[in-house]
């Protein structure tokens, strides 16, 4: 699915303009996607990679792909690629694949986020209290931060 059809109302070239910016100062390198996956077996992939002790390493390599090198994360290809370069066992994460094994457990923490009212992708949760919703600048995490702290001292 398009992105633009999807989301109409964002401005793509000034989101990925401050994207760009804000990732600079971490090496984060954006390239212009415009297209939206199917994430679905990419979660279930990430749920592989956490029982298998490789979690941030795949996810770094899946951020990557999908966002720097404009790659379909929902294809099984990309994600066995991605996943035999995390040294993890593409053949096994197939299987997995084939049998849904982390569906349920993505239906579960789905069905939770939507009982707590987060319906959007990025939320950060901070001290079970504040939520900070979508692409922020770090001032806003900095203040938010500052307010926890002040509010235990």
């Amino acid at each position: 699915m398009l992105l633009a059809e999807s989301l109409p109302h964002i401005d793509w070239d000034e989101l990925y303009g401050r994207l760009r910016e804000m990732g600079a100062p971490y090496a984060k390198v954006f390239s212009d996607v415009r297209f939206l996956p199917n994430s679905h077996e990419a979660l279930q992939a990430g749920e592989y990679a956490l029982e298998h002790g490789r979690f941030e390493h795949f996810n770094e390599a899946v951020f990557r792909a999908y966002f720097t090198d404009l790659q379909d994360i929902g294809s099984r290809e990309v994600l066995a690629g991605l996943a035999g370069q995390c040294g993890l066992d593409a053949g096994d994460l197939g299987r997995a694949l084939d049998e849904n094994r982390y569906g349920a457990r993505l239906r579960e923490a789905t069905g939770m986020a939507r009982a707590s009212g987060i319906n959007s992708a990025p939320t950060f949760i901070i001290d079970n209290r504040y939520a900070v919703v979508g692409m922020q600048p770090e001032g806003r995490f900095r203040q938010l931060l500052r307010t926890i702290t002040g509010s235990r001292a």
